[in-house]
């Protein structure tokens, strides 16, 4: 990520004066929902601040072609913490889904709370009330998401516009995260020549619009955006967006654990779908085909299985064909901001996110 940029810090003093004032509003509910707050807190700490990186590029954008002096207001960077804040609720309940132990490094959300309950010698199962404790943080997360971004809408002349794009935000990844979970099941009752364009309207609705599209969108919404601003700007986010998914898939499966902070092959014990997988059983026989489906989804696979599936997805010749796929959508997305009447500057900083977003390594 473009390290010169303003976003990481603003968001950080956003964040730490939001929840300031959560944990004085909370002080009554005693020790144990104050250590509640602590996990939810805790979430929001790293990361890329990729959303509200796009988030600060789209209303950058549109502002600053009207108007070069245009200056952030605290209502931009409420939003963009506020997507930050979403953001967090949807790992806490992805790695929750997923069963996965670790998250940037450090235990997932229900790992820690599972600790929690340990270290204080509560009476019970410890992993049962760590996933129960990490559905209500998702939940709670949520809440304040919505706080915030309702904070900074209050009387604001694009509100309208921000909510129903932030409510289809909302609406589309927990759609998509729904068919995530139900293709690792309902693979086996359809064509294989399916499981791509399945796949691939899996990583569109959980991954590429609420990633970059929509960030993009809220911030050119919020500094009010004509219909061709948004149209410009949506052609070029949603096709970064799947670039971005694409690379998410190929990093699950072929990632150094140091750097992504998950472990290596950890989507092919999760049993992902994805389009990496899809385009790799189109072109093996079937025997081959019935071992790959027979060791997806295992969660005690081996190192050296592990490396077995690596080759055969990189033998198929999928893998080639997913960089293409990345680099397609890359090229697709850069012509989308030829001509757009958007402000120069930004639209540099634009192509810059893009490459950071699919040329990376974690």
């Amino acid at each position: 990520m473009p390290s010169s940029s303003p976003v990481p810090g603003a968001v950080a003093a956003h964040l730490d004066r939001f929840l300031t004032r959560m944990r004085a509003e909370s002080t009554e509910y005693g020790p144990d929902a104050a250590a509640f707050l602590d996990a939810a807190a805790g979430t929001l700490e790293g990361g890329k601040r990729l959303r509200a990186r796009f988030c600060h590029a789209g209303w950058r954008a549109v502002a600053r072609f009207a108007d070069r002096e245009a200056s952030e207001t605290d209502a931009l960077w409420d939003v963009c913490t506020a997507l930050e804040i979403f953001q967090s609720a949807a790992l806490v309940h992805d790695d929750l889904i997923d069963n996965s132990d670790t998250r940037r490094g450090r235990p997932a959300a229900h790992r820690a709370l599972e600790a929690s309950h340990r270290t204080a010698g509560w009476s019970g199962d410890a992993e049962s009330f760590g996933r129960a404790s990490a559905i209500l943080l998702g939940d709670l997360l949520v809440a304040w998401s919505d706080d915030l971004l309702e904070a900074a809408l209050d009387g604001h002349p694009h509100a309208r516009a921000v909510r129903s794009e932030y409510a289809r935000m909302r609406r589309d990844v927990t759609t998509g995260q729904f068919l995530d979970i139900a293709e690792e099941s309902a693979w086996s009752v359809n064509a294989g020549d399916l499981h791509a364009d399945r796949a691939l309207r899996v990583a569109s609705l959980k991954s590429a619009r609420y990633s970059i599209e929509q960030p993009l969108i809220l911030g050119a919404a919020l500094s009010g955006a004509d219909a061709d601003q948004v149209s410009a700007l949506r052609r070029f986010g949603h096709p970064i967006g799947m670039a971005f998914q694409l690379r998410d898939d190929v990093l699950g499966v072929f990632g150094d654990a140091s750097l992504t902070g998950k472990p290596a092959g950890d989507d092919l014990r999760e049993g992902k779908r994805t389009v990496l997988v899809a385009l790799t059983r189109q072109s093996l026989d079937p025997s081959a085909r019935r071992l790959l489906d027979e060791m997806l989804g295992d969660p005690e696979l081996t190192t050296e299985q592990v490396s077995f599936l690596q080759a055969t997805i990189s033998g198929s010749g999928a893998l080639d064909r997913v960089e293409q796929m990345i680099s397609d959508y890359a090229h697709e997305a850069d012509r989308a901001l030829s001509g757009a009447r958007l402000d120069n500057a930004a639209v540099g900083e634009l192509r810059e996110l893009a490459r950071a977003a699919t040329v990376r390594s974690a």
